[in-house]
């Protein structure tokens, strides 16, 4: 696994993290910007995130034997990096398929008026994706949209976690969060 994370780290770097002045999706001001769709939307980037997010989500299923009916998270950060992984535990472990889903920001305006989409019933316990955390507040978000559609979250997937009070605040809500990276350990 350590030849992938150093894989996904060099990706991350050259594709996704920029320095400069930035004011991000919470209003914060902030002297790095980082965009993982650059690296998620990426053939090689989404197959590595694909790799290391199933290693580490598998490896939770296993210690905590759990039962895992799906992953998602709100659009569209969440969306290349749940496909990734649902594709990569399909490919290596059959029997472990994860189904894929995504949550609109909104309810659809038409049709059956849906905010999840895609792989998901009530009564599903989910792995819940976001590409980055800064506050946890879109992570919250698709927690809130996934238990009032009658699912149950059992842990949160990361791609980044940039160290500024997102993980404390989505597990204060009970949620664990398993980071691939963090801020410190893809800045070092």
């Amino acid at each position: 696994m350590l030849h992938i994370t150093s894989a996904l780290k060099e990706l991350l770097l050259k594709k996704s993290v920029r320095t400069g002045s930035f004011t991000l999706a919470s209003g914060k001001q902030s002297d790095l910007y980082i965009d993982c769709r650059m690296t998620a939307l990426d053939p090689i980037g989404a197959n590595l995130i694909g790799d290391l997010g199933w290693h580490a989500v598998r490896s939770k299923i296993h210690s905590e034997h759990l039962k895992i009916d799906a992953i998602g998270g709100m659009t569209l950060g969440a969306d290349p990096i749940s496909l990734a992984v649902g594709m990569t535990s399909a490919t290596r472990h059959p029997k472990e398929t994860l189904q894929v889903f995504t949550v609109r920001k909104e309810p659809k305006g038409h049709g059956a008026g849906k905010q999840i989409e895609g792989n998901f019933k009530s009564g599903d316990t989910v792995i819940v994706v976001d590409d980055v955390i800064t506050t946890g507040g879109s992570t919250l978000k698709a927690i809130d949209a996934i238990e009032r559609e009658g699912g149950k979250v059992a842990f949160a997937l990361v791609l980044v976690d940039r160290e500024e009070g997102g993980r404390q605040a989505i597990e204060a809500r009970g949620v664990h969060v398993i980071s691939l990276f963090t801020r410190s350990s893809l800045l070092e």
